[in-house]
């Protein structure tokens, strides 16, 4: 199936072909359809399966010819637990409304940064991405205003129960105006996403879908014994020898972090840390480098990790290892997406041989183990 055949724009069409996208990922198929015709959705798909096209695309065709005039008025409010994946959603809907004759402004909202320019930047905006925390500052600021929402998306709704949002989402939903679209993404269907779906849709179109078990075949994995004070100095040799670029290498501590990629700058590789401890700016302006290829290596933390979604990432390090085995697949699934081969490479040194063989096991895969004592490095 084509994305000609689900109802989108020639405009759109044509904006697709020239991001690389032929095929349509299957929760597109199904829902850009039921979205275009205004139904409510639930739908449950892991990340990288391609559940914000799914959605920013029939939005954006939906809007046009009815887009809100009233200044601080929004036509659309996306939910998101993480500025990252803000900012990744503002970027799409920024991206295929460009190609767009009618003029649409998206706007991304998230704390940790100063509230004054986003208060500014709500001026004339139809489609607000925002954090919840951050969206009623603004709300209480009389910054914006929800009475005219048309549509309302939530997206990764289990990470933003899991995040305690629930208290802020309820006091968000009370604001809105009955007569909406509703749309719930999440990764799993738990008893917190059966409440809220049983709260806000209406008749909702369900649509599940599974997990590929198969996808870890475009991963090649590989894992080498190698003691602690030795990482360092094997990472290095990989990345030079190899004359690997793009490479995204995971850490279990800010502190971490950013001493890899301290050590990596001193040895010629240019390389960051990306954490919470670091500024907004700072964040956007690594993750912007890194995409573009202008930096080599981007060192991450996990929670920070959520938000970076590249579609054709190469390489994944784990440097150290994840403490649970959900976050190992996490982890090495930022690569070998888009049906694009990736490689993912782990350390493990003696004191995790057995969480490693624990994490192999849960996978269901052997990984490729190579011992680091008889290479020359």
């Amino acid at each position: 199936m084509s994305f000609t055949s689900l109802g989108l724009s020639p405009v759109l069409i044509k904006a697709l072909a020239n991001q690389n996208y032929t095929q349509p990922y299957p929760i597109q198929i199904e829902a850009i359809p039921a979205i275009l015709k205004r139904k409510d959705l639930l739908g449950i798909a892991q990340t990288g399966s391609g559940k914000t096209a799914s959605y920013v695309l029939p939005i954006l065709m939906n809007l046009q010819g009815h887009v809100i005039t009233k200044n601080r008025h929004v036509n659309v409010l996306v939910l998101v637990p993480t500025r990252e994946l803000a900012m990744q959603v503002c970027d799409v809907f920024k991206l295929f409304s460009s190609v767009l004759p009618e003029r649409i402004k998206t706007v991304a909202v998230f704390g940790g940064v100063s509230i004054n320019p986003q208060m500014i930047g709500l001026q004339g905006v139809n489609v607000l991405v925002a954090t919840p925390g951050r969206l009623l500052e603004l709300v209480d600021s009389k910054a914006v205003h929800l009475s005219e929402i048309e549509t309302l998306v939530l997206d990764e709704a289990d990470k933003m129960l899991n995040l305690g949002f629930k208290e802020e989402m309820t006091r968000i939903f009370a604001l809105l105006p009955k007569k909406r679209q509703n749309l719930l993404f999440s990764a799993t269907l738990n008893e917190d996403i059966t409440a809220i779906n049983q709260f806000i849709l209406r008749d909702p179109l369900v649509i599940k879908i599974e997990e590929e078990k198969d996808n870890f075949d475009l991963i090649q994995q590989l894992a080498y014994f190698v003691s602690e004070e030795k990482k360092g100095p094997l990472l290095r040799h990989l990345i030079k020898e190899n004359d690997l670029k793009q490479v995204l290498v995971f850490t279990s501590s800010v502190y971490k972090a950013d001493n890899v990629a301290d050590k990596l700058r001193k040895n010629g590789i240019k390389a960051s840390a990306i954490h919470s401890k670091k500024s907004q700016g700072a964040r956007n302006e690594a993750l912007s480098q890194f995409k573009e290829g202008e930096l080599r290596v981007l060192v991450a933390t996990d929670l920070i990790s959520r938000g970076i979604d590249i579609q054709f990432l190469p390489y994944v390090i784990n440097y150290e290892l994840p403490r649970s085995p959900k976050d190992y697949i996490h982890r090495i699934g930022r690569t070998g997406r888009a049906e694009s081969p990736g490689e993912a490479i782990s350390f493990v040194s003696p004191e995790d041989e057995h969480h490693f063989k624990i994490i192999q096991k849960k996978m269901g895969k052997p990984v490729t183990m190579i011992d680091s004592e008889k290479m020359d490095f």
